[in-house]
Order: C-alpha cells, then structure tokens, then sequence
C-alpha cells in the first residue's frame, strides 16, 4: 500500500505514534519489531512541519496538530480512530474516515 499511495506525517505525529507503541497494550511486539516498523514507515512517508497550525478541536488542542499535518502535506484522506477529528468527517477538503472505510475506499 504504502508504494501505492503517499503516506504523510510529521516529527510530532512520529513522536506520538513512538510514545504509544511504547505503552503496555502494545508488549507483545518485542522492542526490534517496533523498530523496524518505525523505521519502514518514516522512510516511506513525506515527513512535513506544518507552517501554520489549525486551532479547531476544542476538546482535545493536541489533535490540531494531525489536522494541520494533513493540511500541509496536502492530504486528500486523514485516517484516524480519534472520535474528535472522525466527529469534523471533513476539514478544508481532507476527508477523514476510520482505518476500516479507508480500507473499504481502497
């Protein structure tokens, strides 16, 4: 998928995604595992830094962050499991869908 399609972040959005797989849920894979998959996925994706930060999610200000991301890298789709940014269903253009109907839509 991953040579199909353009996967965009950031180093805030990498951080994160480093700080969560480092949480208990996730003690099955083992520590090279995590790794590797990290490293794949900052090598394939367009790595940008936002320019100008979006303030629209009231309720959860670091969820701005993923919006203006999106923006930046010029995101046709955000996908995310978060109810606040699924809650907007679209924002400037960026269709944002649950990983299940991106996988339908792909």
């Amino acid at each position: 998928m991953l040579k199909r399609h353009q996967l965009i972040s950031s180093p805030q959005i990498l951080a994160e995604l480093v700080d969560a797989l480092s949480r208990e849920k996730f003690v099955q894979a083992d520590e090279r595992q995590l790794r590797s998959f990290l490293s794949i996925l900052a090598s394939r994706a367009l790595v940008v830094t936002p320019r100008r930060m979006v303030s629209v999610i009231g309720e959860d200000p670091d969820d701005d962050i993923v919006l203006s991301t999106a923006l930046e890298g010029k995101a046709s789709h955000l996908v995310t499991g978060d109810r606040h940014l699924l809650e907007l269903a679209r924002f400037r253009g960026v269709r944002i869908v649950t990983p299940k109907e991106m996988l339908e839509l792909l």
